[in-house]
């Protein structure tokens, strides 16, 4: 049997490069790309189609093209500071499946710097999906920290500070997982018919201190409620959006389970070919500080941001 395979997210890197590969996979007859914008550069080998999450086209599009596999890795609508666009684009997807048949495989990328909550949401509402269409395999990908040279993420956007705001007091470990890994992954699982939740990411860990000193920012020490005044003030457009990184990068390295990634490792007989230290050394080396610095101007901490901070620190905080 050939597939159809349909991929979800193709304006970013990672869901582009993706599909290209399944283009040359045995097996794939045809892989059609979706997104509300365009991928960049051409799709260089699959097809691509525009979609709108609230016309009903995506459903349109998956009963059009025949497609019998999904990968599900985003859409335009998640990018930005806003996540609940995560749990939006994944249940607009999952309705889409519930309305249409032929699909039979099921792909979706998760990963831990989704809040708790959203990543709750999106495993239940795939769960929901699974018990109404007990036919469909379906395999949920949590992604480690994703990392490498072309990789940008709000993340990456906070080690790219010049002044790096981190919490006071904590120093986590942070798990990584490289591109090249990330898409081999994808990739792989697509092609199977292994059901279930598999964790994915790089061996080991590596601290989040040793992080900052590699590329060179400067770390500024704060209260964790301090950071939750940056945050609001993203929020209302005072300051940028890297600016709230911090917390969040806190958070995706220490909050949920830990990761154990032999289950992915038993069902694909395969695992990430770079650990954690070896994943964000190729990020740093890569990306010259000076090109970071240029990047980040006018997202890092100013005075009024200090200030802000301090009135935190002092109970006095808005």
């Amino acid at each position: 049997m050939t597939r159809v395979v349909l991929v979800t997210g193709v304006s970013t890197p990672l869901a582009a490069r993706v599909a290209r590969s399944l283009c040359g996979a045995a097996g794939v007859r045809r892989v059609i790309g979706v997104d509300s914008s365009p991928p960049s550069p051409d799709p260089g080998g699959f097809e691509f189609a525009r979609v709108d999450l609230h016309d009903g086209s995506l459903a349109r599009i998956i009963t059009e093209t025949g497609a019998d596999t999904v990968l599900h890795l985003g859409l335009d609508t998640e990018r930005g500071p806003n996540r609940e666009n995560h749990v939006l684009g994944t249940v607009r997807m999952l309705s889409a499946l519930q309305r249409t048949e032929g699909v039979d495989r099921l792909v979706v990328r998760a990963g831990v710097t989704l809040d708790s909550d959203d990543a709750a949401q999106v495993e239940e509402h795939t769960r929901a999906l699974e018990r109404r269409r007990p036919e469909m395999s379906v395999a949920v990908l949590r992604l480690a920290n994703l990392i490498g040279p072309s990789v940008e993420t709000p993340l990456t956007r906070y080690l790219d500070q010049r002044v790096v705001p981190t919490v006071l007091g904590a120093d986590p470990h942070v798990r990584f997982l490289h591109e090249d890994d990330a898409a081999e992954a994808l990739t792989r699982m697509a092609l199977s018919e292994e059901s279930g939740l598999f964790d994915v990411a790089g061996a080991d860990t590596v601290r989040l201190s040793h992080c900052l000193r590699r590329v060179g920012g400067r770390r500024l020490p704060v209260p964790a409620r301090g950071l939750d005044v940056l945050r609001r003030a993203a929020k209302r457009g005072r300051i940028d959006y890297a600016s709230i990184s911090a917390k969040q990068a806190v958070q995706a390295a220490v909050s949920g389970r830990p990761m154990d990634t032999r289950d992915l490792e038993q069902a694909l007989d395969w695992g990430p070919s770079y650990s954690s230290a070896q994943a964000f050394e190729d990020y740093a080396g890569v990306r010259a500080r000076p090109r970071r610095r240029e990047r980040a101007r006018g997202a890092g901490l100013r005075p009024v941001h200090v200030l802000a901070l301090a009135r935190a620190t002092l109970g006095r905080s808005d």
